[in-house]
C-alpha cells in the first residue's frame, strides 16, 4: 500500500493559513478524484478542496476549527497501483441526476450549514440543482416534513437538553472581527430622522414605470447614490485607518459594503465605484452580490475592499440601532425601517413616511461635528430625491 498526503492548497494573495471548517470525509471513506474532501476558510471566503487522486482515506489533518499551514498536511490517502495515484473510475450515468448509492450528496459549504442548523440529513433530502445539487430551497420544502416527525411534547411541559456549538468558519470570523472593532475602536453613534415620502413616491413610479425593463428598486440603491454624492464633500468619511500605522487613506472612489445575512452569518460583499453606477446598476449589482454570498460563492476579491458600509434591516430595521464598524473602515451608516407617522408641515398634521438613519463614526478619525454634518447631507439628498441625480 502507498499513501499521498494531500495538502492545504496556496489560496494566493499571501495567506499563511486557512481554518479548517469542514470535513466531508472520515477515515476509512473511499475518495474519488477531484471529489471535495473539506472547506477551508480565509479571512472573507469559504474554499472547497478537492482531492487530486483517488484513494481511500487514512487519516485527517485536523478538527473542525483548526487552523492549518498552507502546505501542511490536510489529509493522508492510502492509494493503489505501483507507487502511482490513480484517477477513479468514472461513476455510471444515471438515468436521473441522483447521487449513486453511498455518495456523499452534493451540496455548496452554505448549503450544509443550513441543513446543520436545522438538524436535516441531507442523505434525506432529492437534491433539484444540476446534477442533483442539494439547494436552500431544497431545505426549505424538506424543515416542514422533518418537523412534523418530530415527537411532540406535552403542551407547557418543561425543556430540557443544551447543545454546545463550537465557534469555528464565519462564525469565528464574525466574532473576531466585532471583538476587534469593538475594543480598538471608539465608536459613536449620531441618529437623524429622515422623511422619505417623496423618495418613496419617486422609487415605486420609477418600478411602475420602468422596473419591467430596468430592473426593480429598493430603497438601498437610493443610499448608495447619496453616499456617492455626499461623500466627495466629506472625504474623512470615505477613508480606512491603519491604526498600527497611524495612517489614514482618502479614497476617490465609493466601494461601498453592503451587510448581508447568510445562513453562517453576515457578510460584506463590496460594490465597487458605486459612484459611477445608476440607480439600477447599483441595484442590479447589490442583488448579485447578495446571491453570490448567500450561495457561499463570494469571491474573496468581492468581499473585501470597501471604503464605508451600509447596514439595513428591511422592515425589521428598528427604530434606532448603533451600528458597528467594519474595520478598517471609519464610518457605518444604518438603514432604519420606515414607518408613516404623523408630522407637522405647514402648520398641519399630514402622514408621512419617516426612517432614522443611525451611523456610527471612528472617535479617533471623525469628530462630531463632521459627523453631523455629513449626516445632514445625507438627509438633504434623500429629502429631495431629484438632487440625487444632479452633479
Amino acid at each position: 500500500m502507498n499513501t499521498h498526503v494531500v495538502k492545504v492548497p496556496d489560496i494566493g494573495e499571501g495567506i499563511a493559513e486557512v481554518e479548517l471548517v469542514a470535513w466531508h470525509v472520515r477515515p476509512g471513506d473511499a475518495v474519488a478524484a477531484d471529489q471535495v474532501v473539506a472547506d477551508v476558510m480565509t479571512d472573507k471566503a469559504t474554499v472547497e478542496v478537492p482531492s487530486p487522486v483517488a484513494g481511500r482515506v487514512l487519516a485527517l489533518g485536523g478538527e473542525e476549527g483548526a487552523r492549518l499551514a498552507v502546505g501542511g498536511e490536510l489529509l493522508r490517502l492510502a492509494i493503489g497501483g505501483a507507487g502511482e495515484a490513480q484517477p477513479a473510475p468514472a461513476a455510471p450515468v444515471l438515468a436521473h441526476p441522483e447521487p449513486a448509492p453511498g455518495a456523499r450528496p452534493a451540496a455548496s459549504p452554505s448549503v450544509r450549514r443550513h441543513a446543520r442548523e436545522l438538524g436535516i440529513d441531507l442523505a434525506t433530502v432529492r437534491g433539484s440543482g444540476p446534477e442533483g445539487r442539494i439547494l436552500h430551497e431544497d431545505l426549505v420544502q424538506k424543515a416542514p416534513h422533518a418537523a412534523t416527525g418530530a415527537p411532540q411534547a406535552a403542551r407547557y411541559a418543561e425543556r430540557h437538553g443544551e447543545q454546545a456549538v463550537p465557534v469555528i468558519g464565519l462564525r469565528r470570523q464574525i466574532a473576531e472581527r466585532m471583538q476587534e472593532a469593538n475594543s480598538r475602536i471608539p465608536h459613536f453613534t449620531y441618529v437623524e430622522e429622515i422623511d422619505v415620502t417623496e423618495l418613496e413616491a419617486l422609487r415605486l413610479r420609477l418600478n411602475a414605470e420602468r422596473g419591467a425593463a430596468r430592473g426593480h428598486l429598493t430603497l438601498l440603491p437610493f443610499i448608495v447614490r447619496a453616499l456617492a454624492n455626499a461623500l466627495p464633500s466629506f472625504p474623512e468619511m470615505n477613508a480606512r485607518f491603519d491604526d498600527a500605522k497611524g495612517v489614514v487613506t482618502r479614497y476617490g472612489a465609493v466601494h461601498v459594503g453592503v451587510a448581508t445575512q447568510t445562513a453562517g452569518g453576515l457578510m460584506v460583499p463590496v460594490v465597487r465605484h458605486a459612484e459611477a453606477k445608476d440607480p439600477w446598476a447599483c441595484a442590479a449589482e447589490i442583488a448579485r452580490l447578495a446571491q453570490a454570498a448567500r450561495a457561499g460563492k463570494a469571491t474573496r476579491e468581492e468581499l473585501s475592499g470597501s471604503t464605508i458600509t451600509i447596514t439595513s434591516l428591511g422592515p425589521l430595521g428598528g427604530i434606532v440601532t448603533t451600528p458597528v464598524i467594519n474595520p478598517p473602515e471609519v464610518a457605518i451608516v444604518g438603514v432604519n425601517r420606515i414607518v408613516e407617522r404623523p408630522a407637522m408641515r405647514g402648520g398641519l398634521v399630514v402622514p408621512r413616511l419617516l426612517m432614522n438613519l443611525s451611523c456610527s463614526f471612528d472617535h479617533r478619525v471623525v469628530d462630531g461635528q463632521q459627523a453631523a454634518q455629513f449626516v445632514q447631507a445625507l438627509r438633504g439628498l434623500l429629502e429631495c430625491p431629484a438632487m440625487l441625480f444632479v452633479d
